[in-house]
């Protein structure tokens, strides 16, 4: 396969991974705190013979979207949605992790878990504990816990110092191996749920775009090819 097959095959599979990304995010349209992915293209260049270069695309990088989804009220007691520059933190098996996405409930040693069973995490790192016999529980925008009107804890708001520097893991988790600190701007909201930040109608027009790119793609393929038969067997005739 000559330069120009090179160049195509690489620009196609970025155009694929770019499909899988945006059917992901169709697909979790409705997922509470999901954040939207989008693909990033760079160019790698590579010296050739006789002082040329080759240059490919390659779509090998990962962004998300951080802006702020709808806020959705719900009335849920431990359903809580994030205004602002925030992030819950919570404790997994593998190590702390940051998410917005926020319908909570005890479990039964009374620990406030997310809906996978992970832990919600105090400012501090230590689990947020809801008791067992309580018969109101309220919740301050600053995160502050009261049952009975007695103040029992404080669910933990969070800001990563490098937001860019985030990687996702699963669906609405996030490692922040940057660290992270206290949120003083952020606000939490009792009874509401943040949805998720996924435009459907521009990710069904950016899917049918990758998909015309792509056919495109493979229809240039498709005439590379027949073009190096053809040339094959002519100079097969003319020996």
């Amino acid at each position: 396969m000559d330069s120009t097959g090179y160049i195509t095959l690489t620009r196609q599979s970025g155009l694929m991974r770019e499909m899988q990304v945006v059917a992901n995010n169709i697909s979790n349209a409705a997922t509470t705190g999901f954040r939207q992915e989008g693909v990033v293209f760079s160019e790698y260049i590579r010296g050739t013979e006789g002082g040329a270069s080759l240059s490919m695309g390659r779509g090998n990088g990962r962004n998300s979207s951080f802006e702020q989804g709808n806020l959705t009220q719900t009335g849920g007691t431990f359903d809580f949605a994030i205004e602002g520059d925030g992030y819950f933190l919570i404790q997994t098996q593998n190590g702390e992790r940051l998410t917005r996405a926020g319908s909570f409930s005890p479990n039964g040693q009374g620990d406030l878990v997310t809906q996978d069973g992970y832990a919600v995490l105090d400012a501090g790192g230590a689990p947020v504990f809801i008791p067992p016999d309580a018969r109101t529980i309220s919740v301050s925008p600053d995160g502050t816990i009261s049952a009975d009107g007695l103040l029992v804890g404080q669910i933990g708001l969070v800001a990563p110092t490098n937001q860019k520097g985030m990687l996702r893991e699963g669906g609405v988790m996030f490692s922040a191996d940057d660290g992270f600190e206290p949120s003083g701007s952020a606000r939490m909201l009792q009874g509401f749920v943040e949805d998720s930040n996924v435009d459907p109608i521009s990710q069904i027009a950016r899917m049918i775009e990758v998909q015309r790119a792509y056919e495109m793609g493979q229809s240039f393929l498709d005439s590379e090819d027949e073009r190096v038969r053809r040339a094959m067997d002519a100079m097969m005739k003319s020996n």
